[in-house]
């Protein structure tokens, strides 16, 4: 079970074997820690050495992050014991075609996904420029299958993924601002959306990595660096569009979300909506639904070490003096209950020919890299959206 906790003011105490979601006198939630696998802490959460304790013994991935979404850190829970394993997976970091064969089974992966989205927005928007789109990426499989360096990998990633948010706008039903992928800060509520799911994204990786015992940090398609979890984004790619992109234009265009859903950082909130008792079916959108199994400055990630972001905020435009576009809180529920149901959605994962969810998928593909990783493995098969 992965719970959100945004109640401004709350503390999380230790009653017994349960933990307790307080605010004066007010109980809001009782949480039983066995049945926890992630708890993440948005904003101003007190949490009481006791509870602290309890989340620690029980191994319970605790995670910290500013009220909008933004990742802060997490507690860090004891380290694998498979010393060997860790061992291979640096000692790995020195071989080049190890590096290569993983890194461009990744990057084609993520551009198939992306060709994907856009043939289906084709069909149903009936607009030739996702066509144009689709083609201008499938144009780079053959390049991909060729080069010989991971920084060209990362070169042909970058291009394609500047070339599918080109035309990610006509997924849309109606017109919300967006042109392209801006991060820091998001200035429409497309990009709002999609950077706090794609921290959600993140988290959840994270912790699959760590449930399979590799160490998080070394990886390749991601330059290695001080504080930097490369191997949560390395993994995390082939999801982006499976997981966030399809679920945002789901969000969007099933009206889950609206205008007035999000304000500018300068102004005040505007009034909450009321949610809706029965929200649509998220895994019954048609951009949503998986019926089969299957240059750096353009991945966007969360902050890894302070003062410092994983991305230098490089955009094609200048931003600068634009407001920040936020949810207001009732949207960010809202978007919290789709992720999670999102996650539990089942589909046919043909690697293993069973039915699992996303966050089950998750977990059997860090399983997939550490077999890889201990050489049981010989090519590394990315999640496919069908």
């Amino acid at each position: 079970m992965n719970i959100y906790i945004r109640t401004q003011g709350a503390r999380i105490v230790r009653e017994g074997r349960h933990l307790l979601v307080k605010k004066g006198d007010d109980t809001y939630h009782t949480l039983f820690v066995e049945k926890l696998r992630q708890v993440l802490l948005m904003g101003n959460i007190e949490l009481t050495p006791a509870a602290r304790n309890l989340l620690l013994r029980h191994g319970v991935d605790t995670v910290f992050c500013t009220r909008d979404g933004r990742y802060l850190g997490r507690f860090a829970t004891p380290e694998p014991r498979n010393v060997m394993l860790r061992r291979r997976q640096f000692q790995l970091l020195d071989d080049p075609a190890f590096a290569l064969d993983f890194c461009r089974q990744v990057v084609s992966g993520k551009l198939m996904n992306m060709v994907t989205v856009l043939q289906r927005i084709r069909r149903t928007r009936q607009r030739n420029e996702p066509k144009t789109a689709a083609k201008e990426i499938r144009n780079l499989y053959d390049r991909i299958a060729k080069t010989d360096t991971v920084e060209s990998l990362r070169g042909y990633e970058g291009r394609g993924s500047a070339i599918y948010f080109g035309a990610f706008r006509w997924g849309l039903l109606h017109d919300h601002g967006f042109q392209r992928r801006v991060r820091r800060p998001p200035t429409d509520p497309v990009n709002a959306v999609l950077s706090l799911l794609y921290t959600f994204l993140f988290n959840r990786v994270y912790a699959a990595i760590r449930q399979v015992n590799l160490d998080p940090y070394p990886a390749f398609l991601h330059v290695p660096d001080y504080g930097r979890h490369a191997l949560v984004m390395d993994l995390m790619e082939e999801f982006r569009v499976i997981v966030v992109d399809t679920l945002c234009l789901s969000l969007f265009n099933l009206k889950i979300l609206q205008a007035d859903d999000f304000r500018h950082e300068e102004a005040a909130t505007a009034a909450e909506p009321q949610m809706n008792d029965a929200p649509p079916d998220i895994a019954a959108d048609r951009y949503g639904h998986m019926t089969g199994p299957n240059s750096s400055h353009q991945f966007d990630l969360p902050p890894q070490r302070m003062n410092d972001a994983v991305e230098p905020a490089c955009d094609p435009e200048n931003t600068e003096g634009k407001p920040a576009v936020k949810l207001t809180e009732a949207a960010f529920r809202r978007v919290v209950e789709n992720f999670e149901r999102k996650m539990a959605t089942e589909f046919h994962y043909q690697p293993e020919d069973r039915t699992v969810s996303y966050a089950d998928a998750l977990v059997a593909q860090a399983g997939m890299y550490r077999k890889l990783v201990e050489g049981s493995l010989r090519v590394y098969q990315p999640l496919l959206l069908k």
